[in-house]
């Protein structure tokens, strides 16, 4: 079992950047794959981006080239780089396991992007 605290949100203008991070607790995840998730509001929450174990990475067509998702299995720490914001990347983002089960979601990181 892992526990997630998300960090780094903030309000930012359109084309601004900021950088989440995740820290992880109660066990090692280095073997698992990793993933930044997103819900805005009215939305479904959403994966974004995944980092396999192996440092493997998959993006959501809606932020492929802006967003860079990484991760330090010593520190037990992911981060999500987001470059180019848009107004439409607001929501609250969470990190977790990105894998089949069940998610166990902490409170995320709230990214407001406006004007």
């Amino acid at each position: 079992q892992v526990q997630f605290v998300e960090s780094g949100g903030g309000l930012v203008q359109p084309g601004g950047s900021l950088r989440l991070s995740c820290a992880a607790s109660g066990r090692i995840f280095r073997n698992y794959a990793m993933g930044w998730y997103r819900q805005a509001p009215g939305k479904q929450r959403e994966l974004v981006a995944r980092i396999s174990s192996g440092g493997s990475t998959n993006y959501a067509d809606s932020v492929k080239g802006r967003f860079t998702i990484s991760r330090d299995n010593t520190k037990n720490t992911v981060d999500l780089q987001m470059n180019s914001l848009k107004p439409e990347d607001t929501a609250v983002y969470y990190c977790n396991y990105a894998l089949p089960g069940p998610k166990y979601w902490g409170q995320g990181t709230q990214v407001t992007v406006s004007s």
